[in-house]
C-alpha cells in the first residue's frame, strides 16, 4: 500500500499584477479642462455678454414675482390637467370598447402629430374662430349666448393648451407603466379578494409607478422649458416674455436677458431633478438587486446558521 501525502499543499505565489494603463484618458481630461478654460475666460472677457446688467436683472423684482411665478404656474396646472387627462385616456386605450380605444388613438394621433406651436396658436385663435357661443334650439330661438371677444383669457388657453398637447404623451407613459406590470399580479390579488380599485391601487399602480416616474419627470421638465411658447396664445407674463420680451425690448439688451431667463430655467429644473431621483429611489424599492446594510447582516448570518452543525439539516 503507498503513502498517501499528507503535507499541506504549497502556497502559491503573490500575482504581481499591474494595472493597465490608460494615458489617453488623462491627454483627454486635460484637453477638455483647456477648452472649458478657454471658453469661461472668452465668456468673462467678452463685453457683448453685458455681466453688469446679468447681475442687475438677476434678482429684479418683476422676473420673480411676474415671469418666475406665471412660469411655474403654467408648468404646474397644465401637468396636473395632463396627468388627469392622461390617465383617461390610457384607460380609453386599455379599454376592450372599440369606441373608446378609437378615440384616444386619433386623438393622440392629432396632439402628437402636429407641432406644439401651431396648437398654441389655434388656441389664440380661439375667440376669433368661436366669437360666439350660442345655446338653443336649432333655427329657432337662442336660450344662452357668450361672447367670448369681450372677455381675455390667455392664461387659461395656455394651460389648456399645454396641458391638451402633454396629456397625449402622459397617456402613452401611463399605459406602458400599467401595462409593463405582469397579469399574475393582478390575477393574485383578485383570488386574494380584493375589488379592482384595490387591485390597481395596492398592487398594479405602485409596480407601474417604477416605469412611469422616470420619464413623467422628463415630461414636467420639458413642460417647464415648454412655457416660453406661450407667446404664441399670445401670453407674454411667462419667464421668457418678461426678460426677452418686455425687458429686453426696453434696454435693448437681449443677450444678457437672455441669460437671466435661461438661469432661472436651469435653477428650477436642477430642483426638478432633484426631486425626481428621490421619487425613483422610494418607487424603486424591492426592484434593485444591491442590498442594504442590514440585509447583508441577516444574509450573513441565515449563512452562518445553515452551515452549522446540524443548523440546516433535515429531521430522519
Amino acid at each position: 500500500m503507498s503513502d498517501v501525502d499528507t503535507s499541506p499543499p504549497a502556497t502559491p505565489k503573490a500575482i504581481d499584477a499591474v494595472p493597465l494603463r490608460h494615458p489617453w484618458r488623462w491627454v483627454a481630461a486635460v484637453v477638455i479642462v483647456v477648452l472649458v478654460g478657454l471658453f469661461l475666460y472668452g465668456a468673462a472677457t467678452n463685453e457683448a455678454y453685458k455681466w453688469h446688467v446679468f447681475r442687475q436683472y438677476l434678482f429684479n423684482e418683476r422676473v420673480l414675482t411676474v415671469g418666475l411665478v406665471n412660469t411655474l404656474q403654467l408648468t404646474i396646472y397644465s401637468m396636473i390637467l395632463a396627468v388627469i387627462f392622461g390617465v383617461i385616456l390610457a384607460v380609453m386605450r386599455l379599454s376592450p370598447n372599440p369606441i373608446f380605444k378609437a378615440t384616444a388613438w386619433v386623438y393622440l394621433w392629432i396632439f402628437r402629430g402636429t407641432p406644439i406651436y401651431v396648437q398654441l396658436v389655434f388656441w389664440g385663435l380661439i375667440p376669433v374662430i368661436y366669437s360666439k357661443i350660442q345655446i338653443g334650439i336649432p333655427w329657432g330661438p337662442t336660450l344662452w349666448h357668450f361672447d367670448l371677444q369681450a372677455i381675455s383669457f390667455p392664461f387659461i388657453l395656455a394651460i389648456l393648451g399645454l396641458a391638451l398637447n402633454e396629456a397625449a404623451y402622459m397617456a402613452e407613459i401611463i399605459r406602458a407603466g400599467i401595462s409593463s406590470v405582469p397579469e399574475g399580479q393582478t390575477e393574485a390579488s383578485i383570488a386574494l379578494g380584493m375589488s379592482w380599485g384595490m387591485t390597481m391601487r395596492r398592487t398594479v399602480l405602485p409596480q407601474a409607478m417604477r416605469v412611469i416616474i422616470p420619464p413623467t419627470g422628463n415630461e414636467v421638465i420639458s413642460m417647464l422649458k415648454t412655457t416660453s411658447l406661450v407667446t404664441a396664445v399670445p401670453f407674454t407674463l411667462d419667464l421668457f416674455g418678461i426678460t426677452s420680451r418686455e425687458i429686453a425690448a426696453r434696454e435693448f439688451e437681449p443677450v444678457p436677458l437672455l441669460m437671466v431667463a435661461s438661469f432661472w430655467y436651469l435653477a428650477i429644473t436642477s430642483i426638478a431633478m432633484v426631486g425626481q431621483y428621490y421619487l425613483e429611489r422610494y418607487y424603486s424599492r424591492g426592484a434593485s438587486r444591491k442590498l442594504t446594510t442590514r440585509q447583508l447582516e441577516a444574509l450573513a448570518k441565515a449563512q452562518t446558521t445553515a452551515a452549522a452543525p446540524g443548523g440546516g439539516g433535515e429531521g430522519s
